[in-house]
């Protein structure tokens, strides 16, 4: 019968399938499976008999002597069981065995009893003490889970010892058993077991700090100094012997105490303190009655000035105050990067010692350093380096919090990520991201579509992946058991890592070749999303990372990917604002024959504003232009522009007035702020505008502006000048009247509208900007499309923070033989006249198929004139892109299209109109109205619709016969 594991899945037919090379789907746990995976690409076989042996290993060690009185209380709690308990050291060779059955000894083979067998991963396979040895943490094996076969039957439990100092890993203590007789208090108990493993090896280190302690006091009281001086009470820091201090500088006196002690060797250092006094910091070397060797730090405190017995090398009469019996100290090297103001080095200090002190053990009894000094700490010199190392991590973290994160950009955000862990924390440092992330996007599988986003480090000959190279992490390699466990994976030496070799051998084997030997993976984690892989490598410094460093880069990762998910949702809506204000703008510009346009918008880096231009074709040839920009950025300033630019083009086609459609855009505004604060707390501010009409048959342009920056305007000279409108308030203020002028505008002219982006910067003067703008229009020789070109290079801000719309008009004139005009009175009779000659000038322009169309146009026209019009009337043919018939009169009444009844003599005419023309209207002028009609140049292929008593009024054109 099969072992039952914790997912409820029979093991035994996944391995075995497996092993012959099948697929394995969800029956086995991810961290079983990597492992078999390396055991495979090991070349280890299953049915492997032999274990590396080791009869040479020394069982007297401190791992051993700390564990000794916990086996044996296991072994009681286990008796009678059949419960094989092991403890390894941290390179999988056990130690010590103990039995619940005293017989099984003598019944199990040789390498579940004798110490010496070695149990590593890349030797025995998937077991116990190699997996928790590879994973670093407390790991389950069931029977067929096991990789040799030998083990099929058992159960096993293992969870590494650590140094409470260090962090490094010590050994493994490991729980075999029959797999029917596993359970749960297994986990219970080896983790309890470990924990009191790993307080006793503190035990044996605070042992060795005592007997320090004391050598260093018999040496005191020996001395010529009272003991009383040196009272300390206990290890670690003196407190009577900085109880004249604040907490601030007590902390940076133990920090720079514990940097001494690390250094293993004589030295000095002085810290300013808070008050202006200055403290001194003196270390020697002690050694204990069992030979172990420490340091201990003393405190020199300063009231006024510099202590008396210090001196600094180059000082004016060196020479004669170093007398015969004086040493030099060298500070050490690491301990001239202290943080400005709270410690002050120098080159070596010279501290005057008897000549008796110099060299000699503690045995000797040694002189005081000074006269005057205090115990602030005494220990080994691998504690200190220890306590330093812990210092320097946390001080890399709160830099991290401010370094890492400055924008939201993906890309640099994990180059942050990279540039504060090298060199600090690894030589070099690569960073991996979907390519759905880097759009802002979240990623359905991580491990696809995976490119390299970062790599950086110390050298740049490393034969890393390119940037931009795609990566597929392969499942036995840590960056793939890494997103497997969500946690940081490990690698203390890459030259045995089968899993991380697996993944491109040539490649791989190329990295090692150049020094590159361990390695940590961490997966970028936020909010439950995983982002993308960071792998920490070291090649130059020559110590592998330690658990400590996988902590470190486990917070490193974990506040970058914070960042990195914060930059990422931040590109996914500014990509979304960007396509809405991209979608509310203009696609493409209408065609038109006034003028030569070209336009250009550039959104802001940070967010996206409000800003947008329109092109509006209006009767007559006449073109209107228009740019505005919303107060504020994202997307509620894309939508109201949006809004905006809607209700603007509507007014346009209104025809109406430069300064009516400002009013009409004030009151939208107002009203849009009013809806706004009544849902919400804020409110629309408001936007600014203009917008100009430009009338090619006149040759000059009406424009209004509603708050916004006045047009360039650049004559055929090359003169460039700035008109000087009427300002007008924002819209949105309401109660204030705009008002439209008239600006001469000859054929080749250039009228340049933008927006404030493009000349408001924050490191630029308003002025210069206008210098710079007005030097880039100079150019009346130049294309529109190259002027706007020209613009953004030499005055658009090279990393905009405010939208940029840009608009350059360059105008041109319609040729007075296409324009052909008619005067006559209100009289009926004076009508034939005007359409004989609306008939005869056709016939000039060639347009003899549309006579027809357009006389009867113009007949229905003029008689509307005729009979509700008043004044004289006006006739206009303008030969542009269409035929433009208009008919002015000195009303204002507005004429309606309407059904007619079937009975109706009258009311057909504007029907009519609508019939034969591509588009009519009407729009007012100070001294009335004008209606209009465009026809096509060519009439319709068809020809046009035979004539019916009930398709045209008859009546109206009676009078005109």
């Amino acid at each position: 019968m099969h072992m039952v594991v914790d997912n409820g899945i029979d093991v035994a037919p996944v391995r075995e399938r497996f092993l012959q090379g099948g697929t394995v789907g969800s029956g086995v746990r991810s961290m079983i499976l990597n492992s078999w995976q390396r055991s495979l690409l090991l070349g280890l076989s299953p049915d492997q008999a032999e274990l590396p042996y080791r009869p040479d290993v020394d069982t007297d060690v401190r791992l051993v002597r700390a564990a000794d009185p916990v086996l044996d209380w296991l072994q009681n709690r286990f008796a009678g069981s059949r419960m094989n308990i092991g403890l390894a050291d941290g390179e999988g060779t056990v130690l010590a065995r103990r039995f619940g059955q005293p017989s099984l000894a003598r019944r199990l083979p040789p390498f579940q009893v004798d110490p010496g067998f070695v149990f590593a991963e890349h030797v025995a396979g998937t077991n116990g003490i190699g997996l928790a040895l590879a994973e670093r943490r407390l790991c389950r094996l069931y029977g067929a889970e096991h990789f040799a076969e030998r083990s099929q039957g058992n159960a096993c439990s293992a969870i590494p010892i650590r140094d409470l100092l260090s962090g490094r890993i010590e050994g493994i203590l490991s729980f075999g058993c029959p797999r029917t007789d596993a359970g749960p208090v297994m986990d219970t108990l080896i983790t309890r077991a470990a924990r009191a493993i790993e307080r006793r090896l503190l035990e044996q280190s605070s042992a060795r700090e005592r007997a320090l302690l004391q050598a260093y006091l018999d040496a005191r009281r020996g001395a010529t100094v009272g003991a009383h001086l040196f009272d300390a009470a206990g290890i670690g820091v003196d407190e009577p012997a900085l109880s004249g201090l604040n907490g601030r500088d007590r902390m940076i006196v133990k920090e720079k105490a514990a940097e001494l002690i690390s250094a293993a060797q004589r030295g000095a250092v002085e810290v300013a303190l808070c008050d202006g006094r200055r403290l001194t910091l003196l270390s020697q070397v002690v050694t204990g009655p069992g030979g172990t060797e420490g340091v201990a730090v003393e405190a020199v405190l300063h009231e006024n000035g510099p202590h008396p017995l210090l001196t600094l090398p180059g000082h004016p009469g060196e020479r004669d105050l170093v007398p015969p019996d004086t040493s030099v100290i060298p500070v050490p090297r690491h301990l001239l990067g202290a943080p400005s103001g709270q410690v002050t080095t120098a080159p070596p200090i010279t501290v005057r010692t008897p000549e008796q002190s110099r060299e000699q053990s503690v045995g000797d009894a040694p002189a005081p350093t000074t006269a005057d000094g205090r115990l602030v700490l005494v220990g080994e010199p691998g504690v200190g380096t220890y306590a330093v190392a812990a210092r320097r991590r946390l001080e890399l973290l709160s830099e991290a919090s401010a370094r890492i994160g400055t924008t939201l950009d993906v890309g640099r955000t994990a180059l942050e990520l990279a540039e504060m862990a090298v060199p600090r924390l690894a030589d070099h440092v690569v960073i991996d991201l979907p390519e759905a992330v880097l759009r802002g996007e979240e990623a359905a599988d991580p491990r696809t579509g995976m490119v390299r986003a970062v790599s950086h480090g110390t050298r740049d000959d490393l034969p890393f992946y390119a940037v931009g190279e795609r990566v597929d992490p392969r499942p036995a390699t840590p960056q793939s058991r890494c997103l497997d466990r969500e946690q940081a994976v490990l690698v203390p030496d890459l030259r045995v890592s089968t899993g991380w070799i697996s993944q491109e051998p040539a490649h791989t084997e190329r990295l090692v070749a150049n020094g590159v030997h361990s390695l940590i993976a961490a997966p970028l984690l936020a909010r439950g999303v995983v982002l993308g892989i960071a792998s920490f490598y070291r090649c130059q410094s020559p110590s592998p990372f330690d658990d400590d460093d996988r902590s470190l880069a486990q917070e490193l990762a974990t506040r970058a990917a914070i960042c990195i998910d914060n930059a990422r949702r931040y590109t996914r809506e500014h990509t979304m604002v960007l396509a809405l204000q991209r979608s509310l703008l203009p696609k493409r510009l209408p065609e038109q024959s006034a003028l030569e346009i070209a336009h250009r918008y550039r959104p802001a880096e940070c967010e996206v504003g409000g800003d947008w231009f329109d092109v509006i074709p209006l009767s007559g040839t006449r073109v209107a232009l228009i740019v505005g920009d919303v107060v504020g950025h994202g997307l509620h300033a894309a939508v109201t522009m949006g809004r905006l630019r809607t209700a603007a083009r509507n007014y346009a086609e209104l025809d109406l007035a430069p300064d009516e459609v400002l009013t009409h855009l004030d009151k939208l505004v107002g009203r849009m702020d009013r809806d706004e604060t009544a849902c919400t707390t804020a409110g629309i501010i408001g936007a600014t505008c203009l917008y100009a009409v430009y009338d090619p048959t006149s040759q000059q342009a009406t424009v209004a502006r509603a708050g916004h920056l006045p047009p360039a305007l650049v004559h055929p000279d090359g003169s460039v000048t700035f008109p000087d409108l009427p300002a007008g308030p924002p819209l949105g203020l309401g109660g204030l009247p705009f008002e439209s002028t008239d600006i001469p505008l000859p054929e080749g002219s250039e009228l340049v509208l933008y927006t404030d982006g493009l000349v408001e910067h924050r490191g630029r003067d308003l002025d210069t900007s206008f210098e710079l703008l007005r030097r880039a229009l100079a150019h009346p020789d130049r294309a529109p499309d190259d002027t706007c070109r020209a613009i953004l290079d030499t005055v658009a801000p090279e990393h905009p923070d405010d939208d940029i719309a840009l608009l350059v008009a360059r105008t041109h004139a319609l040729d007075p033989d296409r324009i052909a005009d008619w005067s006559l009175p209100a009289d009926p009779a004076r009508v034939k006249e005007v359409r004989a000659a609306v008939i005869r000038r056709l016939a000039d322009w060639g347009l003899d198929e549309v006579s027809f169309t357009a006389e009867l146009l113009l007949s229905e026209l003029v008689t509307n004139a005729v009979r509700y019009g008043s004044g004289p009337i006006g006739v206009r043919l303008i030969r542009d892109r269409t035929l433009i018939c208009e008919v002015a009169d000195t009303s204002s009444t507005a004429p309606h299209l309407r059904h007619a009844a079937t009975y109706d003599e009258g009311g057909r005419g504007l029907f009519l109109v609508a019939q034969l023309a591509q588009a009519w209207g009407a729009r007012y002028t100070a001294e009335g109205k004008v209606i209009w009609a465009e026809c096509a140049l060519q009439a319709p292929s068809g020809g046009l619709p035979e004539a019916t008593p009930t398709d045209m009024d008859w009546g109206d054109l009676a009078g005109l016969a």
